[in-house]
């Protein structure tokens, strides 16, 4: 992926100079929250189908996650000399030009998200962000948010290396602020709160699926407009794709699939719909509440 020298977005809220919370990692109210306490979040989020966000209150016992003070950080571009952080504002900055194109072509105006770089936890208007989450959208504060140390887990532990894999990582969240913005996300939440946990999770397969087929729609347009992809670069996100579906995640963390838990989509579903945005050309092309089949 030739992304040096491409523009870099100016939406980048640096907050790692403070460093991680620590090793308990901190909720609000002070108390420490155990590696392995987020480990058990994260396992039962993908089986019942629940917020780790809303688990991890649950277990640190206020019930639901704390509500810090935002962290005030100028927005701004990376500091030279950092190179993760300027992939990651390439990337964003591409998405811009991308959404932005497509939304003024059907008559609205795009307002981009901020992405957010921290380390270890960090307070978000959703509760409170870890990185044992991995990376994730809050549509409180219309942020994106990562600790870059989820690309060293996407490469050694998950198997999917590669800086265009990276790429579809930050293309899908972005996926899920364009959800927002279009009142999906709003919609959505609506229903799921009168629908049976089966239900609210076919639901939930839904917008992460249509969120994969945007990044498609994403990669689609930024190589017609950059032709920054080299040979491999599609392979390593439909490898992605395919890794952190929620088979393949079941399957290595508890040697089970149980498909009725299922949150993001399976493995194959998620390819299938990152290829359709591929071979789309427009917002509607991304439409899978209204497909039969997934």
């Amino acid at each position: 992926m030739r992304w040096q020298g491409q523009r870099q977005s100016e939406h980048i809220e640096d907050r790692r100079e403070g460093g991680p919370a620590g090793p308990g990692m901190r909720l609000a109210g002070g108390r420490g929250l155990g590696v392995g306490t987020i480990v058990v979040a994260l396992l039962a989020s993908w089986l019942l189908g629940i917020n780790p966000m809303t688990l991890l209150g649950v277990l640190e016992g206020t019930g639901m996650p704390g509500q810090d003070t935002p962290v005030q950080v100028q927005a701004g571009p990376p500091k030279a000399g950092d190179t993760e952080a300027a992939f990651v504002a390439t990337v964003l900055a591409s998405t811009e030009d991308v959404w932005s194109g497509l939304f003024k072509s059907a008559g609205s105006l795009y307002e981009p998200p901020t992405l957010v770089l921290f380390r270890g936890s960090t307070p978000t208007a959703c509760g409170r962000g870890e990185a044992a989450m991995g990376p994730f959208y809050c549509p409180g504060d219309r942020q994106v948010y990562i600790d870059l140390a989820f690309y060293e887990t996407l490469r050694s532990r998950l198997g999917a290396p590669g800086d265009f894999a990276q790429a579809y990582v930050i293309a899908h969240e972005v996926g899920h602020h364009v959800q927002n913005l279009m009142g999906v996300t709003d919609k959505v939440d609506a229903m799921r709160r009168r629908q049976s946990p089966a239900q609210a999770n076919a639901m939930s397969v839904r917008v992460e699926l249509q969120a994969d087929c945007l990044a498609g729609l994403w990669a689609r347009q930024s190589q017609d407009a950059q032709r920054w992809l080299e040979q491999g670069d599609l392979e390593e996100a439909l490898n992605a794709a395919s890794r952190i579906g929620d088979d393949a995640l079941q399957q290595q963390s508890q040697g089970r699939v149980v498909p009725e838990t299922f949150t993001h989509g399976s493995s194959r579903q998620r390819v299938a719909w990152f290829r359709k945005g591929l071979e789309g050309a427009q917002l509607r092309d991304c439409d899978t509440f209204a497909a039969r089949e997934l």
